[in-house]
């Protein structure tokens, strides 16, 4: 298991993922919000209606959530959220490095 950085356009927060997830994070990240969100049966109570067209809502604990339900067998967890930690250049310097992916 690896630390990764996760938001949705909100404060960051740690995750510990699985290793394979932390080194292909933008992959990960991009299967669940550009694909599945929008085509599995799974992923139904994320979508909803704006305007004329469908849209997604979800955030980082999402994400995680699809990873343990749908995708490895390791548990993803929540290591701690950053307090006031909006983006990377105010990131402290245990962090600074690791994987990070901003829905």
């Amino acid at each position: 298991m690896k630390n990764v950085l996760l938001s949705a356009d909100s404060e960051i927060s740690v995750f510990s993922v699985p290793d394979e997830v932390a080194n292909e994070l933008e992959k990960y990240c991009l299967d669940f919000c550009c694909h599945w969100l929008h085509e599995s049966p799974d992923a139904a109570k994320y979508r909803v209606p704006m305007g004329n067209t469908v849209g997604v809502r979800y955030n980082e604990k999402d994400f995680i959530a699809y990873l343990n339900q749908c995708i490895c067998e390791e548990t993803s967890m929540l290591v701690t959220t950053l307090t006031d930690v909006y983006e990377e250049e105010n990131l402290p310097k245990e962090y600074i490095g690791l994987p990070y992916f901003n829905f």
